[in-house]
C-alpha cells in the first residue's frame, strides 16, 4: 500500500513566456536503479493550475539529469526551484532485451530522431497554405502558392 508515485521537484527557477515545449531540469539524477524504468507524468495539482507536464518515459540505463517536458497554453508563468510539478512511476520492463542500444546521458531522441516533416495549425475555417517558392537566378524570383491542404493525405503535391 501507499503512493504509486514519487514527486519530483524542478531544479532551477523557470519562466515560461511563450506556448512552446519547454524542457526543464529536474533534481533526480538517472540511472533510477534496482534496473526501474519510469514513467513521468505531471502531478494533478500541476494541470490543474494550468502546467502541463508532458508524459515520458525514462528509461532504466539513462544516465544523466532527468528533464520534464512542460507545456503553458496561456503563459506566462515562473515556476520556482523546489516546485514539484511532476511524478515518477516506477515499474520493471518487461522488453526483450535482444536489441539493447546504450543510451548513457543522451536525453530526448536517444533512440533516433522523430520523423515530423511538416506540422501545420489546422484553422478553423479551412486547411490552407501560402507557400512561398524562390526561384533564384530565374524569372520569376518568387512564385506565390495557396491551396487547400488536404488532412486525410499523407503527402501533398504541388505541381
Amino acid at each position: 500500500t501507499g503512493s504509486a508515485a514519487m514527486d519530483v521537484a524542478t531544479a532551477t527557477d523557470i519562466t515560461i513566456i511563450d506556448q512552446k515545449v519547454h524542457c526543464v531540469p529536474l533534481t533526480l539524477y538517472g540511472p533510477l536503479g534496482r534496473g526501474l524504468s519510469a514513467l513521468l507524468i505531471g502531478r494533478s495539482s500541476t494541470t490543474a493550475q494550468g502546467l502541463f507536464v508532458l508524459p515520458g518515459v525514462i528509461d532504466a540505463d539513462y544516465i544523466g539529469q532527468i528533464q520534464a517536458m512542460v507545456w503553458m497554453p496561456s503563459p506566462p508563468v515562473s515556476i520556482p526551484t523546489g516546485s514539484r510539478i511532476a511524478q515518477l512511476v516506477p515499474f520493471t520492463s518487461s522488453v526483450p532485451h535482444a536489441n539493447l542500444k546504450e543510451r548513457g546521458a543522451g536525453n530526448f531522441g536517444s533512440t533516433g530522431a522523430p520523423e515530423i516533416y511538416l506540422a501545420h495549425q489546422i484553422q478553423a475555417a479551412r486547411p490552407t497554405l501560402t507557400c512561398h517558392l524562390h526561384n533564384r537566378g530565374h524569372k520569376p524570383g518568387l512564385i506565390t502558392v495557396k491551396g487547400m491542404i488536404d488532412t486525410g493525405a499523407d503527402v501533398t503535391v504541388i505541381s
